[in-house]
């Protein structure tokens, strides 16, 4: 007996979770990444969170941000708008997901890193984005519901 094509997308429905957790986080970066780039002094703001976090930093990565972020924020204002909007774009509709998220995890935990928080701080979510981050790298959540899913066949390195 047949089975009708009404289920034959039934396996990639029952993760239903990865599928809303990937375009939630998505949607999340995607916002935040539009709300950056429309903002017309986000280099300066970028100067005004390093400099505000000098003191609470991880004292590893206290170096980089002083002669890196500071120095060339405007370069890195830059590459967080343009990399929160295209994350969010990539995690939405499942396209390079495993690459995007692997780049999201990174950028987050440089976040994570220049605030200094500690790991169960109720104010760390950077901490909790991590974890999503690599919890969709891993579970190749662009093959639920996604691009990557339909590209898999044709481009294995994509997915």
């Amino acid at each position: 007996m047949k089975s009708s094509s009404m289920f034959r997308n039934a396996p990639a429905l029952r993760h239903w979770p990865i599928v809303m957790l990937r375009v939630y986080t998505g949607i999340y970066f995607l916002y935040y990444g539009v709300g950056k780039l429309r903002r017309d002094n986000f280099a300066d703001s970028v100067g005004n969170f390093v400099n505000s976090n000098l003191e609470s930093c991880f004292g590893f990565f206290r170096p980089v941000m002083e002669s890196v972020f500071l120095p060339y924020k405007a370069v890195f204002a830059f590459l967080v708008a343009w990399g929160e909007f295209a994350l969010g774009i990539a995690l939405i509709v499942g396209l390079m997901t495993r690459y995007a998220a692997i780049a999201g995890a990174f950028m987050v935990a440089v976040f994570w890193f220049a605030k200094g928080q500690g790991i169960l701080d109720s104010n760390n979510h950077d901490v909790i984005w991590l974890i999503i981050l690599i919890a969709l790298a891993g579970l190749h959540a662009g093959r639920v519901l996604g691009l990557d899913q339909r590209l898999s066949q044709r481009f294995p390195f994509l997915a």
